[in-house]
Protein backbone atom coordinates (compact mmCIF):
# COMPACT_ATOMS: atom_id res chain seq x y z
CA UNK A 1 0.00 0.00 0.00
CA UNK A 2 1.40 3.51 -1.18
CA UNK A 3 2.43 5.27 2.53
CA UNK A 4 0.05 8.44 1.33
CA UNK A 5 -2.95 5.95 0.73
CA UNK A 6 -2.16 4.23 4.24
CA UNK A 7 -1.49 7.36 6.36
CA UNK A 8 -5.00 8.76 4.87
CA UNK A 9 -6.50 5.30 5.97
CA UNK A 10 -4.98 5.68 9.37
CA UNK A 11 -5.97 9.21 9.45
CA UNK A 12 -9.70 8.24 8.67
CA UNK A 13 -9.52 5.57 11.37
CA UNK A 14 -8.23 7.07 14.29
CA UNK A 15 -10.60 10.29 13.97
CA UNK A 16 -13.79 8.29 14.11
CA UNK A 17 -12.88 6.06 16.68
CA UNK A 18 -11.93 9.03 18.52
CA UNK A 19 -15.07 10.75 17.53
CA UNK A 20 -17.48 7.89 19.03
CA UNK A 21 -15.00 7.62 22.35
CA UNK A 22 -16.75 11.29 22.79
CA UNK A 23 -20.02 9.91 21.80
CA UNK A 24 -19.44 7.13 24.82
CA UNK A 25 -18.25 9.28 26.98
CA UNK A 26 -21.48 11.93 26.97
CA UNK A 27 -23.38 9.46 26.89
CA UNK A 28 -21.53 8.06 30.70
CA UNK A 29 -22.43 11.74 31.37
CA UNK A 30 -26.17 11.74 30.28
CA UNK A 31 -27.06 8.70 32.05
CA UNK A 32 -25.44 9.52 35.23
CA UNK A 33 -26.09 12.89 35.40
CA UNK A 34 -29.16 13.74 33.30
CA UNK A 35 -31.24 10.40 33.12
CA UNK A 36 -33.08 10.76 36.43
CA UNK A 37 -34.85 14.22 35.37
CA UNK A 38 -34.91 13.61 31.30
CA UNK A 39 -35.69 9.85 31.41
CA UNK A 40 -33.95 7.98 27.69
CA UNK A 41 -31.58 9.79 26.12
CA UNK A 42 -32.54 8.71 22.59
CA UNK A 43 -35.85 10.47 23.01
CA UNK A 44 -34.20 13.59 24.92
CA UNK A 45 -31.34 13.68 22.04
CA UNK A 46 -33.87 13.67 19.47
CA UNK A 47 -36.29 16.23 20.96
CA UNK A 48 -34.25 18.50 19.11
CA UNK A 49 -31.63 19.48 16.05
CA UNK A 50 -28.06 19.00 15.95
CA UNK A 51 -28.03 22.77 15.55
CA UNK A 52 -30.50 23.08 18.39
CA UNK A 53 -27.74 21.54 20.58
CA UNK A 54 -24.84 23.11 19.40
CA UNK A 55 -26.59 26.51 20.81
CA UNK A 56 -27.73 24.51 24.16
CA UNK A 57 -24.31 23.65 24.70
CA UNK A 58 -22.21 26.21 22.69
CA UNK A 59 -19.60 28.24 24.96
CA UNK A 60 -19.01 25.43 27.30
CA UNK A 61 -22.51 24.91 27.98
CA UNK A 62 -23.86 28.47 29.34
CA UNK A 63 -27.56 28.14 28.04
CA UNK A 64 -28.01 24.93 29.32
CA UNK A 65 -26.90 25.49 32.30
CA UNK A 66 -28.18 28.91 32.75
CA UNK A 67 -31.54 27.27 31.84
CA UNK A 68 -31.32 24.69 34.61
CA UNK A 69 -30.09 27.06 36.90
CA UNK A 70 -32.87 29.45 36.89
CA UNK A 71 -35.50 26.27 37.13
CA UNK A 72 -36.93 25.55 40.59
CA UNK A 73 -37.95 22.38 39.16
CA UNK A 74 -34.37 21.46 38.45
CA UNK A 75 -32.85 22.28 42.16
CA UNK A 76 -31.28 18.92 42.11
CA UNK A 77 -28.90 19.20 39.35
CA UNK A 78 -27.92 22.96 40.50
CA UNK A 79 -24.71 21.37 41.74
CA UNK A 80 -23.69 19.17 38.25
CA UNK A 81 -24.20 22.17 36.57
CA UNK A 82 -22.44 24.88 38.58
CA UNK A 83 -19.08 22.74 38.77
CA UNK A 84 -16.02 22.27 36.89
CA UNK A 85 -17.16 18.24 36.18
CA UNK A 86 -20.01 19.91 33.83
CA UNK A 87 -17.43 22.42 32.05
CA UNK A 88 -15.33 19.58 31.57
CA UNK A 89 -17.60 17.24 30.10
CA UNK A 90 -19.67 19.29 28.12
CA UNK A 91 -18.34 18.82 24.28
CA UNK A 92 -19.05 15.11 25.34
CA UNK A 93 -22.45 15.61 26.11
CA UNK A 94 -22.70 17.65 23.03
CA UNK A 95 -21.38 14.74 21.10
CA UNK A 96 -23.49 11.76 22.43
CA UNK A 97 -26.90 14.91 21.99
CA UNK A 98 -26.42 15.58 18.24
CA UNK A 99 -25.25 11.77 16.97
CA UNK A 100 -28.98 11.14 17.95
CA UNK A 101 -30.65 14.16 17.59
CA UNK A 102 -33.50 14.99 15.70
CA UNK A 103 -31.96 15.21 11.99
CA UNK A 104 -28.81 13.15 12.49
CA UNK A 105 -30.61 10.14 11.09
CA UNK A 106 -28.98 7.63 13.42
CA UNK A 107 -30.88 5.48 16.30
CA UNK A 108 -29.13 4.03 19.09
CA UNK A 109 -29.00 0.61 19.20
CA UNK A 110 -29.93 0.36 23.09
CA UNK A 111 -30.45 2.54 25.71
Amino acid sequence: MPKPLFTSALLVAFTFSWAQAHVYKGQKEYIKNCKSCHAVGKDMAGSKTQRDWEKMLGENGATLANLHLKSKDAEASHDYFGSKKYEKNVNHLLDFLQEFAKDSGNVPACD
